[in-house]
């Protein structure tokens, strides 16, 4: 070193301007690389995305053009199923009008009887097996096209009608 100089210690030369933006630019670079190769990788990993058609600009629509359409249940008549009919309004002999209806569509009703409440406002034929819903739209077609819903709140019957203050007596009409 030379003996000449006055100074001491370390010296460095003033600072660039802008040097601060330059790192900042670059750190920014690299996050934004790491994470499009952290999306592509767990895609790739996952099997969630599938880049057919995007890179070439034709899209494949044929799997959105031929959905597989589910199949809807036809309502049929079964008279050896075991039928219940409620009457769930203060209406007298409902249940029995109702089930005379359904007797002579080719049901056979093993019972008429009140519910349990009598304020029931919709009504409904329950089923509790998948397989009987052809049935119970059967059924409800034939007391009037009333509702039909899955439920297992009526085990001892196959089908159980729920006459409700929606429902149009037979002998009314």
């Amino acid at each position: 070193m030379p003996t000449d100089v006055a100074r001491r210690g370390a010296h460095r030369g003033p600072k660039r301007r802008g040097r601060g933006w330059i790192v900042f630019a670059w750190a920014a670079l690299a996050t934004g690389v790491l994470v499009g190769l952290g999306v592509v990788g767990l895609f790739a990993v996952n099997n969630g995305n599938q880049f057919t058609g995007v890179f070439s600009g034709t899209g494949s629509s044929a799997a959105a053009d031929t959905a597989t359409p589910t199949p809807t249940v036809q309502p049929t008549t079964n008279p050896a199923a075991n039928v219940t009919i409620l009457n769930g309004t203060t209406t007298e002999g409902l249940a029995t009008r109702a089930a005379d209806q359904a007797t002579t569509a080719g049901w056979t009703v093993g019972a008429e009887a009140n519910a349990s409440s009598q304020d029931v406002a919709t009504s409904t034929v329950y089923y509790s097996d998948p397989a009987n819903e052809g049935e119970a739209k059967g059924l409800a077609a034939t007391l009037g096209g009333i509702a039909v819903a899955v439920s297992d709140q009526f085990p001892g019957a196959d089908l159980t009608a729920v006459l409700g203050t929606d429902y149009v007596d037979p002998a009314a009409g």
